[in-house]
Order: C-alpha cells, then sequence, then structure tokens
C-alpha cells in the first residue's frame, strides 16, 4: 500500500490547516435541501465557525431544527446583520440563485448549494454579482474535497498517468416513488440532480469539451417522467468522458467510482464512499511505484474540506481554489448535458 508523503497529503486535504485565529459568523439561508442537515453539523464541529441561526419557512423544516435547539431567524436580519459574514445556501433548488444573488448582495461571502441555478441568466447574475461585491463564492460539490479524487487529478494532472484518453464515472442511487415528484422538477432528472458531482471533476481536469452529448430516459415503471437513467458524454480533442447516474440501483453507493485512464497507467476510485483509491502504473512516477498499488487514504467526511477552506479564505483574503469561471464553465456544461 502505498503511504501519503507531505506532498500527498496536501493534494489529498487541500483544505486542511491550522483553525484561523477568530470565529466566523456564518448563518443558513434555507434548510430545506438533502444536504442541510449534514452541513449544519459540520459548521458546528468546526471550530472555526459559530452558527448564528437558520432562516427557513417551511413549517416541517423549522419543527425539526427547533427540536434539535436550533436558532431560527428571520430572513432580514440574516441579510442585514453586519455581524454574519458567511451565508450558506441550502434552499430547495429553485431558489438557489435567488438567495445566493441576495446574500451576496449584501455583502456576504457565501456557499451556495449545488446547482447554482436551472439557466445560466440566474447563474450569470449570481457569479457577476460575487465579483462585483468582491466576495466568495463556494459552490456546494461534494467531493471537491474527497483525498481519493484529489490525488486522482493531482496525478493526472503531474503526467504521472501519461495522456489521458478515457474517463468514466457512475453514481447511481435509489429513490422512492415518493421522492420522485421532487427529483422531476427539472427537465434533466438525475443527470442535473447527482450527475453534477461526476461532471465536476472531469471539467476542472480536462475543461471545455468540444462536443456533448447525452441520453436522458425514464426507465423506471413510474407514472411520471422523470429521467431516471442518464449518460453523458463529452469529447474532448484526445480524450472522452462517460458518467453515468441513476436513481434505480439498490444499495447502489459500494458500486460508484471514478476511473481516470492514460497512456501510462490507471487511477481507479471505487467505491467513492468510503474511499478506496487503487494506482496502476507502467513506471514509478511521483510517489507511486510501478504495478498496481492501493493508495492509503484518510478517512472522508462531507462538507468539512469545504467549510475548512472557505474559513480559511475568508480569514486570510485568499480566493477559493475554484474559481468564478471554473463555475461558469461547469454550470454551462451541466445544463448542456442535461438539455436545459
Amino acid at each position: 500500500m502505498t503511504s501519503f508523503t507531505r506532498r500527498t497529503f496536501l493534494a489529498a486535504a487541500p483544505a486542511l490547516a491550522q483553525p484561523p485565529a477568530r470565529k466566523i459568523n456564518i448563518a443558513f439561508l434555507g434548510a430545506a435541501h438533502s444536504h442541510a442537515e449534514g452541513k449544519i453539523a459540520a459548521v458546528r464541529a468546526n471550530p472555526a465557525f459559530s452558527l448564528a441561526g437558520i432562516v427557513e419557512d417551511d413549517p416541517k423544516y423549522r419543527a425539526r431544527y427547533e427540536a434539535a435547539g436550533l436558532p431560527l431567524l428571520p430572513r432580514e436580519k440574516v441579510l442585514s446583520d453586519p455581524s454574519i459574514e458567511v451565508i450558506a445556501v441550502e434552499s430547495e433548488v429553485k431558489r438557489h440563485a435567488r438567495d445566493g444573488f441576495a446574500a451576496l448582495n449584501a455583502g456576504k461571502h457565501v456557499h451556495l448549494e449545488k446547482p447554482p441555478a436551472d439557466n445560466m441568466a440566474e447563474t450569470r447574475t449570481v457569479i457577476e454579482t460575487a465579483r462585483r461585491k468582491q466576495r466568495l463564492l463556494q459552490l456546494g460539490y461534494m467531493w471537491r474535497h474527497h483525498p481519493g479524487m484529489n490525488l486522482m487529478l493531482d496525478a493526472a494532472r503531474q503526467g504521472w498517468l501519461g495522456d489521458i484518453y478515457l474517463i468514466k464515472g457512475m453514481m447511481n442511487t435509489l429513490i422512492t416513488a415518493e421522492q420522485r415528484p421532487e427529483w422531476n422538477l427539472f427537465p434533466g432528472g438525475q443527470m442535473f440532480e447527482q450527475g453534477c458531482h461526476l461532471l465536476d471533476p472531469i471539467v476542472r481536469l480536462l475543461g471545455r469539451p468540444a462536443r456533448i452529448s447525452s441520453v436522458l430516459k425514464t426507465s423506471g415503471d413510474f407514472k411520471d417522467t422523470l429521467k431516471d437513467n442518464a449518460v453523458a458524454v463529452l469529447e474532448y480533442p484526445r480524450a472522452v468522458a462517460v458518467i453515468s447516474t441513476a436513481v434505480l440501483q439498490p444499495a447502489a453507493n459500494p458500486y460508484r467510482c471514478l476511473e481516470i485512464f492514460g497512456t501510462s497507467g490507471t487511477a481507479v476510485l471505487r467505491p467513492i464512499e468510503q474511499p478506496v483509491l487503487e494506482i496502476d502504473l507502467a513506471k514509478p512516477a511521483g510517489p507511486y511505484k510501478a504495478g498496481r498499488q492501493k493508495v492509503d487514504l484518510p478517512p472522508f467526511r462531507r462538507y468539512e474540506g469545504d467549510f475548512a477552506e472557505l474559513a480559511r479564505c475568508v480569514t486570510e483574503h485568499k480566493p477559493l481554489s475554484v474559481t468564478l469561471e471554473q463555475e461558469f464553465l461547469l454550470q454551462q456544461v451541466l445544463l448542456e448535458a442535461s438539455h436545459m
């Protein structure tokens, strides 16, 4: 098993550093998204943050957070309070752009749940507002600080895998019939909802595809039109990336994977959580020996790295690791792959 050097550890967990010297006041604008509870827990466990409270209008979610002893605040209070530096937007997807714009326009740094909008016009408004206000805008793609994924991307960027010619990824899940109407709010269906998590590392690694084609099918035996079985193909001048994502697979998590193939070697992450990374090289490169080897990884906990990076960038006045230009490009690719 390949062990970490300091360099490979930093590549795997770039956001992990000394905690900031002061507390950052953060509030949640909306908490109805499926990632909200996990992110609230991550913020509360992070010594860099102080949770001011939560804005949520839906009585069902309000009751849940109130029962947990979390402070519920009016929207106007969160937006106008100068002591609140950061707002995490965890509202329903259809409200992401509106809430993100409001928070940025109020002068707050923003963690915005993915996807930021269901169209490019609102995405452009949110990104331009962040640029104009000189505020941090961090999108909530949950594997950006994944240790295994970052090591794979680092190996590809360093040339240790040779010329990249193929990337494959799969992210399936299983949802109930009761959940399908919510997932069917957007024509991109499962590609828009979860395929974005696989498009994110591919686009950050390879950039803008020359061509995007996708198949969005309704394969489940339900009386609806949810695109529950989706495949996207991204064509590059010398490479192809293929991702598949469906909501029809029982016990799907162990099968989620990302694979990068190059002329000098292969990197396979399967499962993605908890991660198992295998590198197979034709010859030694970087910290890796020739041949097939498992890479020793630290535990992965969703959202911890995101908020660690956000805290560090707020306190040290540094840019985030993903630029606004990269966010804009990713959204373009996602909407095209989602037929939106």
